[in-house]
């Protein structure tokens, strides 16, 4: 799945529901798991998880869960991913948002100037403007902690300024939001010469220039996504590191004990569930998102003996929406074992 890609407001809303799509699951940690796996971040060559198995007769898809942030100082043996993928016909990987405007590819080009300060409040109010003074004084506090100096987001929207410090507070605990498994599978089926399919939900915006004018003037309701990202990076950060441990060492019983949630869903509610995207008519693409990898996914089934696939893997331990859908259909689910082993760690996160 793509990154939160907020370069271009007129694919905020968008790309913002693709991001990760990592399930929101409302279970808090489990304490024990969490604390025998926050003290240190795994490093060295780790064997990732194991990957789900659907068929129907001899027709076979591969499936592997993806998880961010994993550990920065990691290296994946992807061996056994690669030797999948070498008997594969075609990877499928997460779907994208193909963005689409009557102004033409000339017209969105002239139109990035004026995305200049996107991301700042409207009417130049700073950031302690627009938030109660409690989760401020939470803000500034954390703010110095992760991101020391860095003044240049007290002029942003919540939101980003929110996902600015999230992004800060991973790095200092030794993680990585980078698609490390993503560019792994990309790189083995380039390699092995077999076909990546990429599920793309088409997008129109009408007017790019006047739909940044618009995006630049509208109010988000982002303050709960502003909360949660604080919440989250005061209370997860020792969960976060240990669900990176736990994918790094292919532990899946910990990472089913260490369900979560994830504060990026409010957070791109806040951008697609807002009035610009419905009058935009950019809302919806999550479901569409899900439908398109499951079109994918079953065509390649169908005209394919073995295909290779990534999901998030908080989607495939609920075996929601994806899973559950494939089953219906007549497919067999099997799932990998735990196959945590020996480790090897590297710093303490702090």
């Amino acid at each position: 799945m793509r990154r939160l890609l907020f370069a271009c407001a007129l694919a905020c809303a968008c790309i913002a529901s693709l991001r990760a799509q990592d399930a929101t699951l409302a279970s808090p940690p489990d304490a024990a798991t969490a604390k025998q796996l926050d003290s240190v971040v795994v490093h060295g060559v780790q064997p990732g998880p194991g990957l789900w198995r659907v068929s129907k007769g001899d027709h076979v898809l591969w499936i592997l869960g993806t998880l961010t942030p994993l550990p920065k100082d990691m290296t994946w043996n992807s061996r056994h991913v690669e030797a999948v993928i070498a008997t594969s016909q075609e990877v499928v990987e997460g779907p994208e948002a193909e963005l689409k405007s009557d102004a033409g590819f000339f017209g969105t080009l002239f139109a990035l100037p004026s995305l200049v300060g996107v991301r700042n409040n409207p009417d130049d109010r700073k950031l302690a403007d627009v938030v109660p003074p409690e989760l401020y004084a939470r803000w500034a506090a954390l703010k110095r902690k992760y991101m020391g100096g860095n003044n240049k987001v007290e002029s942003w929207r919540p939101l980003f300024a929110a996902l600015e410090l999230y992004a800060a507070a991973i790095h200092k605990a030794h993680l990585t939001d980078k698609p490390i498994a993503q560019k792994a599978v990309e790189s083995a089926a380039r390699h092995a010469g077999v076909r990546i399919t990429t599920p793309k939900v088409a997008v129109t915006v009408d007017s790019p220039r006047a739909a940044v004018k618009e995006f630049k003037a509208t109010a988000l309701d982002d303050s709960d996504c502003f909360r949660k990202t604080l919440d989250r990076i005061d209370t997860d950060l020792a969960a976060m590191t240990a669900r990176a441990n736990a994918w790094a060492t292919g532990d899946l019983n910990a990472l089913r004990k260490l369900p979560y949630t994830d504060q990026l869903t409010v957070c791109q509610e806040a951008l697609s569930e807002g009035q610009f995207t419905h009058t935009r008519g950019l809302d919806g693409i999550s479901a569409r998102a899900h439908q398109a990898w499951l079109d994918a996914v079953t065509k390649a089934l169908e005209r394919n003996k073995v295909t290779f696939a990534m999901l998030p893997i908080a989607r495939l331990l609920q075996r929601e929406v994806y899973l559950s859908r494939l089953q219906a259909m007549g497919y067999t689910i099997e799932e990998p074992a735990s196959t945590a082993g020996p480790v090897s760690t590297g710093a303490a996160a702090n």
